[in-house]
């Protein structure tokens, strides 16, 4: 359906031309992250507008407006607004003056898309060019929020996946690992080098977006998923490649813009039935796919059997391949399928652990700091009630696993007060947990081993992988590596999928956008105008007062409103640049250079 570019918006806007005040030459307006709901996030990445510019400002009014007869665009504006509003407010007078004009009258100032702003700041303004047009830009409103919100949103929540993935990657990743060979005798450690190319291209493939068939629409899914490519290159959305290649002059020739990969669902797992299965893997590892990556979804029937049974058996199949399986688990919970339901301690590398007794040392202590937060505050530790009196820790030791029982001491202080007074070791023995215990990369290390790279963490052997793509959020994202990290495994042996409840559980109060006028010209005098509602008790609704100068002080993106147009458009320095103006494109940002200003160059 092709719609009157002037039926993109909420009814109400339809009047504003009338209802503002006399004399309105001039109106500017400012989109602000007023808020967060997001748990440790202060500041937003600016994308989107582009592509709104491109699809809607310019394309979408040349061809549904301006483009087309202005006795057809009236008539059917008039037919449309006198049914459903009344007929004082078919006025088309002002639609009439703006076909005459031939193109939307106003100019867009932004940050460059990529930048990080702090809540609270403005990340692009829009003003009025031409006299008398001041109604234009707010009538602009909801058709440039209902597509910016969305990307924004998604590459925010993109670069806190790319943070913790960051963090663990550091810890955990070496470019230059070590392969154990035993004995020392015979060759001691053989040094294996990564290149740091082939290490970045691991870390932006760490987590694909999945979330497509979740998304409101396909529009939605395409902005969400180009948003999410900002800090990865996995996607499962095929068409996010071309969105980004038709408004952010991507080309899938020439770079990486994203990269999906060959997997399997549950309704080609179970087309063999229950007795082909093995069969199927069999099929799929050296026939299918006899090279490459491929992605096996794994839990159509049962899932540790297929790690414990099948995998061992299809274990020559899989090193003969130029290429790696990936094995995906897809129900449970997240961070027990791939790290065990029993959180296991790698006490080996810990080079102050000469003995099971110095691991059991180590482990009452962290029994303690579970509870307390810190070893060293323990005599200050008080609590109204007791947390926890008995518990059961496990730990890995040259090669062995161990269940220790421990207790803490409580002592008690008045009626109700205890204070943590230690932990005794009750009982310690050797144990071998079950599949469910280990998690699937355990296993994996268990069949096809690896090597132990430069930091000491466990790397799986090449040709072979985890993935988990259900359920999964920043949180578990992070229990994930946190978990793995602890068993002693590098980041990178499982990769991780974010679907619809990263991306579309979300609304445009997610961040508190909005886009609120802060400055007009009344019949050629400057007039600050501003809300500031005193019901607002969170403070949230109040706007900018006059014009703003966005700076960059330090790590943050800051500002200071109350300005004059003359004023502000002195400053050298003001971070928002006119991207659009008169409907041409004056700044055209393009992925590879939105990518390196979010990630300062690391992508």
């Amino acid at each position: 359906m092709k719609l009157n570019s002037m039926f993109l918006t909420d009814f109400y806007k339809t009047i504003h031309h009338l209802a503002y005040v006399d004399k309105l030459d001039f109106l500017v307006s400012y989109w602000t992250p007023r808020m967060t709901r997001i748990e440790g996030v202060d500041k937003v990445v600016m994308f989107g507008l582009q592509a709104t510019i491109k699809k809607y400002l310019i394309e979408e009014f040349n061809e549904n407006f301006f483009n087309r007869p202005k006795d057809e665009v009236i008539k059917e504006y008039k037919r449309i607004i006198a049914n459903t509003m009344t007929e004082q407010a078919a006025n088309t007078e002002f639609l009439e003056a703006l076909h005459d004009l031939g193109y939307l009258p106003i100019q867009i100032k932004a940050v460059a898309e990529g930048t990080r702003v702090n809540i609270k700041t403005p990340m692009f303004e829009i003003r009025n060019t031409v006299k008398g047009f001041g109604w234009v830009v707010n009538y602009l409103e909801t058709l440039i929020s209902c597509n910016v919100w969305l990307p924004m949103t998604s590459a925010t929540k993109a670069y806190i996946y790319r943070e913790i993935v960051n963090k663990y990657f550091n810890l955990t990743v070496s470019e230059k690992a070590m392969l154990k060979v035993f004995p020392k005798s015979e060759g001691g450690y053989l040094h294996h080098l990564i290149t740091p190319e082939k290490l970045n291209t691991v870390r932006s493939g760490a987590v694909g977006d999945f979330s497509m068939r979740g998304m409101g629409s396909p529009d939605a899914a395409m902005a969400s998923s180009a948003a999410h490519l900002l800090s990865f290159t996995g996607t499962a959305t095929i068409p996010s490649i071309l969105w980004m290649e038709e408004y952010y002059n991507a080309d899938c020739e020439k770079e990486v813009v994203g990269k999906g990969v060959p997997s399997t669902e549950h309704s080609v797992m179970s087309s063999y039935g229950r007795d082909g299965e093995f069969g199927c893997y069999k099929r799929l590892i050296t026939e299918v796919f006899p090279k490459g990556t491929l992605s096996i979804v794994s839990d159509t029937y049962d899932y540790w059997n297929v790690l414990t049974n099948y995998i061992p058996k299809l274990k020559e199949d899989i090193l003969a391949r130029d290429g790696k399986i990936v094995i995906r688990g897809d129900s449970g919970d997240p961070v027990d399928i791939i790290c065990g339901e029993v959180h296991t301690y790698d006490l080996t590398r810990n080079r102050y652990m000469g003995s099971v007794e110095d691991c059991k040392k180590y482990m009452a202590n962290t029994a303690i700091t579970d509870i307390t937060g810190s070893l060293e505050y323990l005599s200050y530790q008080t609590m109204t009630e007791k947390g926890a009196e008995d518990i059961v820790k496990y730990f890995k030791f040259q090669g062995k696993t161990y269940k220790v029982d421990i207790k803490i001491r409580w002592r008690v202080v008045g009626d109700s007060l205890y204070v943590i007074d230690g932990s005794d070791v009750v009982c310690c023995e050797e144990i071998e947990l079950t599949p469910a215990q280990k998690g699937t990369v355990e296993i994996l290390w268990e069949i096809f081993g690896g090597f132990i790279n430069e930091k000491g963490y466990k790397v799986l052997d090449s040709h072979i992988g985890a993935i988990y793509g259900d359920s999964i959020t920043p949180e578990r994202a992070y229990q994930i590596y946190d978990r793995l990290e602890k068993k002693g495994f590098a980041a990178t042996n499982c990769t991780l999928g974010a679907g619809s409840y990263s991306y579309q559980y979300n609304t445009r109060d997610t961040l508190g956008f909005a886009l609120k006028a802060t400055h007009s010209i009344i019949d050629g005098e400057d007039r600050m105008i501003y809300k500031e509602p005193k019901t607002d008790t969170g403070n949230f609704k109040k706007s900018q007062r006059g014009m703003c100068y966005v700076y960059r002080d330090g790590d943050d993106i800051l500002y200071k409103d109350g300005l004059t147009l003359e004023e502000v458009d002195k400053i050298s320095d003001n971070l928002l640049q006119v991207v659009l103006k008169d409907g041409k494109i004056v700044k055209d940002f393009t992925l590879s250079e939105i990518r390196n200003r979010l990630h300062n160059g690391k992508f």
